[in-house]
């Protein structure tokens, strides 16, 4: 039987619906909180954040410190022609 309120999210259900219109509980999923976050992609308990880091972002690292060095100096260089130019 529907229920007048849904057990898990408070919203009124029609009489005779199949499903709460507000959180997709329903009469299979015995009116349950996995109805509503079955679907929503969120991660479980055992969540490993470094994991997930290295899926998404890949395995690149920070530039190394030639690298870095070498764009600091070009900064620096773009920095002062502007200097110049800017105090003809």
């Amino acid at each position: 039987m529907t229920p007048e309120i849904c057990p898990h999210c408070g919203a009124d259900v029609p009489r005779n619906a199949k499903a709460c219109p507000a959180c997709g509980s329903d009469e299979e999923t015995g009116w349950s909180e996995k109805a509503a976050a079955a679907d929503l992609g969120l991660p479980d308990d055992s969540f490993d954040y470094d994991r997930f880091v290295r899926e998404e972002f890949g395995g690149r690292r920070a530039a190394s410190g030639y690298t870095a060095w070498y764009w600091w100096a070009m900064a620096a260089v773009v920095v002062l022609v502007l200097v110049a130019v800017l105090l003809r």
